[in-house]
């Protein structure tokens, strides 16, 4: 006997369908609450930090690391090569402008300094021996002279008697030529000797003036080979302290290689470094500020060295009035640097907030207190304690400055108390 057979209402092609459906609303509906909705998070208001945009006086400042150095220090150079023979100072004495500190020794030189004060020695010799000869010559000239002097009166005598008797007839003229012949003859004499006389003079004087001026040189040269010789004492070339003494008896020095130094103890300066971001900022006539035993000391930029090394740049700077007590060489001072002139702005305080943020957001508290909603800003200029709020603030909102770790992508914050 045939029975019959009832339908299932709710079968599985009918159920498959129905289920399709409302899987596609599901999702279409968490696509909508995903692109409209705003991502929440409750946080406990102990845990982070609410401080208040307020509007003041800003001044662009960055800390900067100083060390305290002398105001002039003076390097102890090698002038000349040598073995160290001995050390008259202590590393760390003060000592006066020309006191002896390191003695050398350089066999060398000093065998060179010898050899030179016995060439200068043997020129002068030389000189006095030419110049007596020269006086010696010049006198056995005049001697001749005087005896062609006298032979000429002598000539002329008879010459003038055998003009007269020739005329008067009374010698021949072989005579007469005899007298004349020999008066002329003494003339020329006389010519010839002075003639000579007055070169003699002449070489004798050039070459006079050419062997002082060689002494002269020499004696240049031997003062400065002493100079040199001089040098191997190193002396203080100001009053200071010694310091940083490089030297060791026995140990050789090569010229120019660094003994030491001399710190002048007259006052102080602050070295300090910079990163290279703020070198086109930073020029001489910029002050500072630094807090010792809670007293504000000034100070004021004299020299910018323009030389980056390893991202940073250095400067020196002078102390403004007066000059901290008991400070010493190499002692480390926070100083805020003044970058600009203080003017009026809205300020924003520091915090952890803008690691995660960069400075374009951050969380505004609501008027309420229990939420704090995600807002667009820009910053501009910082110091240690504020940021300068270009946009998105006004002096009395509250905003969120702690840390974000924790926040992700959250739009809103709800604040339990």
């Amino acid at each position: 006997m045939d029975r019959v057979i009832e339908k299932k209402k709710w079968s599985v092609k009918r159920i498959l369908p129905i289920a399709g459906g409302l899987g596609i609303l599901g999702l279409i509906a968490a696509s909508y609450y995903g692109t409209t909705g705003k991502a929440k998070l409750n946080v406990e208001q102990d845990k982070i930090i609410i401080s208040e945009v307020s509007k003041g006086k800003f001044q662009d400042v960055t800390p900067i690391n100083g060390v305290i150095l002398p105001i002039q220090t003076i390097y102890l150079d090698a002038l000349e090569g040598g073995r160290v023979e001995e050390l008259l100072v202590e590393d760390g004495s003060v000592v006066q402008k020309g006191q002896p500190i390191i003695k050398l020794s350089n066999t060398d030189l000093e065998l060179d300094l010898s050899n030179r004060e016995t060439s200068v020695f043997q020129l002068i010799t030389q000189m006095q021996y030419t110049r007596n000869l020269a006086r010696e010559n010049t006198i056995r000239q005049e001697a001749n002279l005087a005896d062609i002097d006298n032979a000429l009166a002598e000539a002329k005598r008879v010459y003038d008697l055998n003009t007269r008797l020739y005329k008067e007839k009374v010698i021949s003229e072989q005579d007469y030529r005899s007298s004349l012949n020999l008066y002329n003859y003494q003339v020329r004499r006389k010519k010839l000797i002075e003639q000579t006389l007055k070169q003699d003079s002449i070489t004798t004087n050039q070459q006079l003036q050419q062997m002082k001026e060689t002494v002269s040189r020499t004696q240049q040269t031997l003062a400065l080979m002493r100079k040199k010789a001089g040098d191997l004492l190193v002396k203080a070339p100001v009053s200071g302290q010694l310091t940083s003494r490089s030297a060791e008896i026995g140990e050789s020095k090569v010229r120019g290689q660094r003994l030491g130094q001399i710190d002048v103890l007259s006052g102080f300066k602050v070295r300090a470094d910079i990163d290279e971001h703020y070198i086109s900022r930073v020029f001489t006539g910029l002050t500072g500020e630094f807090v010792i035993s809670e007293k504000t000391y000034k100070l004021k930029i004299r020299k910018v060295f323009s030389q980056v090394q390893n991202g940073r740049f250095q400067v020196d700077m002078e102390f403004i009035g007066k000059v901290p007590d008991g400070i010493r060489r190499g002692q480390t001072l926070q100083i805020r640097l003044a970058l600009g002139d203080e003017t009026q702005a809205v300020l924003l305080p520091k915090g952890g907030f803008y690691q995660q943020t960069g400075g374009n957001w951050i969380f505004k508290v609501a008027e309420s207190g229990q939420k704090a909603f995600r807002v667009d800003i820009q910053l501009g200029r910082q110091n240690p304690d504020y940021y300068e709020v270009l946009e998105g603030l006004k002096p009395g909102d509250k905003v969120v400055t702690s840390g974000y770790d924790n926040y992700g992508d959250m739009q809103e914050l709800v604040i339990k108390k």
